[in-house]
């Protein structure tokens, strides 16, 4: 079944038809000075579009969020986060098939590209499995694919330019139609704007803009000068999902509007300020001192857990009876062997490394309940604290040595899906293990991608964290720095994962 969304109106007043499975595997491009209507016509897109296929928008101005309130777009505010964890958010949108509107405004042009190409890496590099059709429009593409270096970095530049252009280039095949608005082409690396096959060309004054857009419609340059005479929202159009030939066209009206509207005139107040330099210059107020920053509580460890009262308890001391008697050493250390019992059990299952921490939980309470735990569980955080030294092999009796309370500290300081991979690797180093192959490592971080796992690797040791080198064999050896422990040589492509 085709499906075409209806753009706007052509000059003879039929409707202007957008494919949008042709869409799919096309790409387009769209180009207009400030004030054209890009964002208009962007806007007009996206909502005929979304109830048939999911989006993603890349968003430097904060354009675009009021979208989110109509239908139904996660809003993901970038400064919020950092770039681990959104690229994590572009993986986990793609695999539960949800809209996204990434607002990367009030952050530095140096943020914005590293964060952009973090979250496009993310939408990017999900498994096979989940390259479900999507529409990701990214708006000032100049600013994420420039044609020269500019006054950010070179990395961050190489970054946000390599994930444009693996969007462009290859994200068909992986179910990504690139959409990228840009006000300059001359501004656009070449190789990201040659890879779209579909056009809408809007009003724009400079020659050597006019002439690249006149070429990419087929053109000829006298024929250019007609892109200073378009009117606002009005675009010449042409590609495979849109016209065989050049076709100006009116986009319709939209559902939704910008948050930040152009402002109108407005005139000046009637009665001048009486003293306006007393007004204006006045001296700033004293900045309040800043109140100190509350520490969070450490979080309870097993034993508090199982030492909480239950609510039973609770209501006999309300009720003034007595306490009580907390459970004696001997009770709390076989509850405690019960729980680890269980979490084996848990973690037994061959697909337990796939599934949520939540759906663990719920396995695992259900199991208390029939081992007649009762209220004596530990809560949801307690449980992945528990589960991320399981899945790492550390026993009880391990993690209260002094050595594994300074391991445990380190690996506070990475986020929290990457801490159980840290001690894994520290309890292959300290029992001289070999070195856990990347499946193993996947495995543990869960997922089946080898690559993403020697991309965490990789980030552990830039947080100088361990030290990865290789033996005459190709065999890897890693070293935890600071403590000079160290695994045995392992094969990072073993298949075997239990073989570490």
């Amino acid at each position: 079944m085709t499906v075409a969304i209806e753009m706007g109106q052509t000059p003879q007043g039929g409707p202007a038809m957008l494919d949008l499975e042709e869409l799919l595997a096309t790409r387009l491009l769209v180009q207009g000075n400030s004030g054209s209507g890009k964002s208009h016509l962007l806007r007009r897109l996206l909502e005929q579009s979304a109830p048939w296929v999911q989006q993603s928008i890349i968003d430097p101005e904060g354009d675009f969020v009021t979208i989110a309130e109509r239908f139904g777009h996660l809003v993901i505010d970038a400064e919020a986060h950092t770039e681990h964890a959104l690229q994590l958010a572009g993986e986990r949108a793609r695999i539960h098939r949800v809209s996204t509107v990434l607002n990367l405004e009030g952050i530095d042009a140096e943020t914005q590209l590293r964060r952009a190409a973090a979250f496009l890496g993310g939408l990017f590099e999900v498994e096979r499995d989940h390259w479900y059709p999507m529409l990701v429009v990214v708006d000032e593409a100049q600013l994420f694919a420039p044609a020269v270096a500019g006054e950010v970095s070179d990395e961050a530049r190489k970054l946000s330019l390599g994930a444009m252009t693996n969007l462009m280039c290859r994200g068909r095949k992986r179910g990504l139609a690139g959409i990228i608005a840009t006000q300059r082409l001359a501004k656009l690396a070449k190789n990201v704007a040659a890879e779209a096959s579909n056009f809408l060309m809007g009003r724009t004054f400079l020659d050597i803009d006019m002439a690249r857009a006149a070429d990419l419609l087929g053109m000829e340059r006298r024929q250019a000068e007609a892109f200073r005479d378009l009117e606002r929202g009005h675009f010449i159009a042409l590609g495979p999902a849109l016209s065989r030939r050049p076709l100006p066209l009116r986009i319709g009206a939209t559902q939704t509007q910008p948050r930040n509207q152009i402002q109108r005139l407005t005139p000046l107040p009637e009665a001048p300020l009486a003293d306006a330099h007393a007004v204006i210059l006045a001296a700033p107020p004293p900045e309040a001192a800043r109140p100190p920053r509350r520490q969070a509580p450490p979080p309870p460890d097993l034993l508090s857990q199982l030492m909480a009262a239950k609510p039973a308890a609770s209501g006999a001391q309300a009720a003034g009876e007595d306490a009580p008697t907390p459970p004696s050493a001997e009770l709390l250390a076989a509850r405690r062997e019960r729980l680890e019992t269980i979490l084996r059990e848990v973690l037994a299952d061959p697909e337990a490394a796939y599934r949520a921490h939540s759906v663990l939980y719920q396995d695992f309470l259900v199991r208390c309940r029939i081992a007649g735990l009762g209220a004596d569980v530990p809560d949801l955080n307690a449980f992945r604290r528990l589960l991320t030294r399981a899945r790492a092999g550390i026993s009880e009796t391990m993690a209260e040595e002094s050595a594994w309370q300074d391991v445990t500290s380190r690996a506070d300081t990475l986020p929290d899906d990457m801490q159980g991979i840290f001690l894994m690797l520290a309890h292959a180093a300290r029992t001289g293990a070999p070195c856990p192959s990347d499946a193993a490592i996947a495995r543990a971080y869960g997922t089946r991608s080898t690559g993403r796992a020697r991309r965490v690797l990789a980030y552990i040791e830039e947080q100088d964290l361990i030290v990865c080198q290789l033996d005459g064999s190709g065999r890897r050896i890693i070293t935890l720095t600071g403590l000079a422990w160290a695994t045995a040589p392992g094969d990072p492509a073993l298949l075997d994962e239990t073989a570490g």
